[in-house]
């Protein structure tokens, strides 16, 4: 009896090729991170910015007061993240003698440089807390057994034997990568919602940030429209930790038991956290916090909407599907508009508006 083909006996030559180096790609894409991740460490970006825009390995090795033996490897680790695309790549020079290339900053990398000044563009603490190897990589490394297991409710239950809110409660150092990327986000988040809906601000004289975490959000929308009383929810060993942020006022408190009276509810990655019932449950809490719609009552929501945004492109399509495989560790997910509908509907509002104006995020307005 013959042997069916196998499927690759089945591919062209050049299909077998492709797929060959495709396949190297996707098992060896977890250095893509680690690089970034390592570029970040060292102040790379930032090194790059403070050189004008533009550096060769050795200046980055100065800039970054890297061990002179190392340079061989610095180079090789720019050449990674070059064609990764995120740094660009001029041609060679002529550097003392030595030919070599120097690197230059792209959208990303300018996302990841800092001049020691609070900056809005500055998302470092968001992509060390997404490359945190204990509690966000390693989660990861043996998805399968998580799958075959009965027990463990979340990969991240299956590794550390918790949820990652309750170790937040028992792990400062992870309490606080949570809580600074968290921070990150928001301020680069708040600059667009402010600057392409904060038309949604006007009106309201009071504001729940429901799950706000340490009030950056509350700030931004307190800074533009300083009649507006923002309050902060959340729990307790977040709140304490939070440093102070003008007029914004922090309340202890658990969403899913009570929430403040106010005009309005926000929520910035919040419900994404969270699963259905969890979700309805906030939800009914916000609505009986807020006036009703003629009264200009009103729940904000900041998170993406899978297959919404300012563009559909395949890196924003990758960054939605990537974050929903993220949310796995826990209990949330990212939705599609039917589920979002369907939460907030069930929750008891009339109404929802979504608006895909931040690129993967789209901001979800309830009534």
């Amino acid at each position: 009896m013959s042997r069916a083909p196998a499927a690759a006996d089945l591919m062209t030559t050049e299909d077998r090729l492709q797929g060959y180096a495709e396949l190297h790609n996707f098992g060896l894409a977890h250095l893509k991170s680690s690089a970034l991740k390592c570029a970040v460490d060292l102040g790379i970006p930032s090194a790059i910015s403070s050189c004008g825009g533009a550096a060769t390995p050795r200046e980055i090795m100065n800039k970054t007061h890297l061990v002179p033996a190392k340079l061989p490897y610095l180079r090789r680790l720019m050449r990674v993240l070059a064609v990764a695309g995120i740094f660009d790549e001029s041609s060679p020079a002529d550097e003392g003698g030595e030919i070599t290339t120097a690197y230059s900053l792209t959208p990303v990398s300018r996302l990841l440089a800092s001049d020691g000044s609070s900056s809005a563009s500055d998302m470092s603490a968001l992509l060390l807390l997404f490359t945190r190897p204990q509690t966000t990589v390693s989660i990861f490394f043996d998805l399968a057994a998580w799958f075959r297991d009965q027990g463990a409710a979340t990969p991240f239950e299956m590794a550390h034997g918790v949820s990652p809110w309750s170790l937040t409660k028992a792990d400062a150092s992870f309490n606080e990568a949570m809580n600074l990327g968290c921070v990150a986000d928001s301020e680069f988040i708040m600059s667009i919602v402010l600057k392409e809906a904060g038309g949604l601000f006007h009106g309201l004289t009071s504001l729940v940030d429901v799950g706000g975490g340490h009030g950056m959000a509350a700030a931004a929308i307190s800074r533009a429209f300083p009649h507006l009383r923002c309050t902060v929810l959340d729990l307790e060993q977040v709140i304490t930790k939070a440093p102070h942020r003008g007029t914004v006022q922090f309340i202890t408190g658990d969403m899913f038991s009570y929430i403040p009276p106010a005009d309005a509810c926000f929520l910035k990655a919040v419900l994404n956290s969270w699963d259905d019932d969890s979700c309805i449950k906030v939800l009914r809490r916000c609505k009986e916090a807020i006036a009703a719609r003629d009264a200009g009552g009103k729940v904000i929501i900041v998170n993406m909407v899978l297959g919404h945004g300012t563009t559909l492109d395949k890196p924003t399509k990758e960054a939605q599907v990537l974050l929903d495989m993220y949310m796995m560790r826990g209990s949330g997910f990212e939705r599609e508009e039917h589920e979002w509908r369907k939460v907030i509907l069930e929750a008891g509002f009339t109404t929802c508006t979504i608006m895909p104006v931040l690129g993967p995020v789209s901001i979800i307005v309830a009534f």
